[in-house]
């Protein structure tokens, strides 16, 4: 792992000097860890080439600050498309524990957080984020080999959870493939799971895989008959099969058609279909 925490003192003020933010100046430095977007991106590439000690002025353009929507912030509301400007101090830089640095609570404890990081992108609707969010989350307890009994029960369901929310990720990005690879690992732990049944019924009526779809929708209805999210997908899957029905036999309706004109222009035009004589070998061959 390459993430470091930087410690920093800042003041964040728009053009005309009025204040928005000022972390740090109380007896802790504020904290955040680059590349992890727990701040705006300027702000994270400005702070990254800083050295221990030093002062600076960054000026953050609208696209790597706050973009076109306004901003509302500790002591002012950042309005959309601002320039703003950060005085910062960095204290000081923490590299972040390698992976084998970790005891088996800290893995479950960072894989719990990069989860709930995810979480709250995908609700932000950033869902290329959160899916890194969520697969790096699943990076600290792929190998669990030395967990306890509770802490592998633990990461069963952490495993779950991500790459069900995961799949989520995947079918607003349209990567319905993918989709259906996250809720397969899903239930080949759990065949009864139904967010994964219906999640991956999801991605088949995309992919038109129909036959599948309809068999974890009808699957999931059996486990929970109630369930109104699955109830809909089945009425769309049901659409879905009688256009695709219609768009066949339209499509085999035209070839017939054409196959008709063809014959009856032959047969204007004293065209006879040949014979097929028996197949023959040449025996000189």
């Amino acid at each position: 792992m390459l993430s470091l925490f930087r410690l920093v003192k800042l003041i964040g003020k728009l053009q005309d000097g009025t204040m928005f933010l000022k972390k740090g100046y109380d007896e802790v430095p504020f904290e955040f860890k680059i590349d992890e977007e727990q701040v705006i991106d300027g702000l994270d590439r400005g702070v990254k080439t800083m050295k221990k000690g030093e002062v600076s002025l960054l000026t953050i353009h609208p696209e790597y600050a706050f973009g076109s929507t306004e901003s509302h912030q500790e002591f002012s509301t950042v309005p959309a498309n601002s320039t703003v400007y950060y005085d910062v101090e960095l204290i000081s830089f923490e590299k972040e524990k390698d992976l084998w640095e970790l005891t088996t609570q800290e893995k479950i404890e960072a894989s719990g957080r990069k989860k709930e990081e995810g979480n709250t992108l995908f609700k932000k609707q950033k869902y290329e984020r959160a899916s890194k969010r969520y697969e790096k989350a699943l990076s600290f307890i792929e190998y669990d080999s030395a967990f306890s009994d509770d802490e592998k029960q633990r990461s069963k369901l952490l495993k779950v959870s991500c790459n069900l929310n995961n799949a989520a990720c995947k079918l607003k990005l349209s990567d319905y493939k993918q989709a259906v690879k996250l809720c397969t690992k899903v239930l080949d732990a759990d065949n009864k799971n139904v967010k994964a049944l219906y999640r991956r019924a999801q991605a088949c009526i995309q992919l038109v895989d129909l036959d599948l779809a309809e068999m974890d929708i009808k699957k999931a209805l059996e486990i929970d008959p109630d369930n109104r999210d699955v109830k809909l997908e089945y009425k769309l899957l049901r659409e879905k099969v009688k256009e695709y029905n219609k768009k066949d036999a339209q499509f085999y309706g035209n070839i017939f058609a054409k196959m008709n004109k063809m014959e009856h222009l032959n047969s204007a035009n004293g065209v006879r279909k040949q014979d097929v004589g028996p197949m023959t070998i040449d025996s000189k061959a």
